[in-house]
């Protein structure tokens, strides 16, 4: 779910942009981040997702497609970085997310026998599960599409984390502000939920705009360090720690403030907590991660893409046939030929 520290996230540390405005940056997205937003959201009124003619789930796949085309595009570089391996003190969190899944899949099929498709749709999307051969297929596509992706050794997001503060890529694409405690020094937000969306449980929609957070800028703009940002980020609850009970962002911040670490707010008596937390700090901070990476952009294989989404997993030939010739149309006006663009 990521670290829920956007309450106390400075006004100036967030730059309001636009998918053109990022034209020939880098990105460096948590795949599995945004794999599982177009697992969640890409679905039918009763919210069976889109499969192909064998029953496997292809909504990831088209999420994928098309946005990717669409970040080509606008000029934007897009590299996805795979979860490897979660650290042991994640595993708590991984059961749990397991079993709200299938609490979540046994109230979907309940409200689906019910004829309440409302409901149905809602468990469907808590429901989401990314399966092994959804990530292969995922990194099929990718590599057809010649957009390059990293297969990190423990966490995606502290991959790109990494990536972004090496100066590989210009920023780390995800939702979660969890990137910031990993030291991303941008944080590129809502780039693949463009648009208007809808309120949980209400009818009321909110317009997402692209936007960059800057960890400098959030440092200097709370007056802490990154790793106060980090004790903070302990005390509201992350996917290592759980939550200090009655603590939320702002609460946190005055805690550190006052008190310069969560060490010594725990000797002042502040607050307790049950966790390690040099453990856990440190997993911010020195996260498991690689320089095993190239990064290069290439001519999509129109041949492979059409095989794949087409021939393998049932999708219309005319769509994918209209995005790649289209995509094809936008590259070569941007640049005199394709080989310098990528380049």
């Amino acid at each position: 779910m990521g670290v829920k520290i956007g309450d106390i996230i400075p006004e100036q540390a967030v730059e309001k942009t636009t998918l053109k405005k990022l034209a020939g940056k880098s990105i460096a997205f948590d795949a599995y981040n945004i794999l599982y937003q177009f697992l969640a959201t890409i679905r039918g009124a009763d919210g069976r997702p889109l499969m192909d003619r064998r029953g496997r789930v292809t909504s990831h796949l088209s999420g994928l497609f098309f946005r990717t085309v669409n970040f080509l595009q606008e000029g934007l570089l897009p590299v996805y970085v795979f979860d490897g391996r979660p650290p042991e003190m994640k595993m708590a969190t991984v059961e749990r997310r397991l079993m709200a899944r299938e609490e979540a899949g046994r109230l979907y099929e309940l409200a689906l026998a019910e004829g309440d498709v409302d409901a149905a749709r809602r468990y469907a999307q808590r429901a989401a599960s990314l399966e092994k051969y959804m990530v292969e297929s995922a990194a099929d596509l990718l590599k057809a599409m010649g957009v390059p992706y990293v297969m990190a050794p423990s966490e995606g997001e502290a991959q790109a984390a990494y990536m972004a503060a090496k100066g590989s890529v210009y920023a780390s694409g995800s939702q979660d502000m969890d990137s910031l405690l990993f030291g991303s020094p941008r944080l590129a937000r809502n780039l693949s939920i463009v648009g208007r969306r809808k309120l949980p449980r209400r009818n009321e929609y909110v317009e997402v705009e692209p936007e960059i957070i800057h960890l400098e800028k959030v440092l200097t703009g709370l007056g802490i360090t990154r790793e106060q940002l980090i004790d903070i980020g302990l005390l509201v609850g992350t996917d290592y720690s759980p939550q200090v009970k009655g603590v939320g962002p702002k609460t946190a911040l005055k805690i550190i403030k006052e008190h310069g670490s969560l060490e010594k707010a725990v000797q002042a008596g502040k607050v307790s907590v049950e966790f390690d937390i040099d453990k856990v700090r440190t997993l911010f901070m020195r996260p498991s991660v690689t320089d095993d990476y190239v990064l290069g952009w290439k001519e999509p294989s129109e041949e492979r893409v059409v095989e794949l989404l087409v021939e393998e997993f049932d999708f219309s030939r005319e769509r994918v046939g209209k995005a790649l010739t289209e995509l094809k149309q936008s590259l070569s006006k941007k640049s005199s030929s394709l080989d310098a663009f990528f380049g």
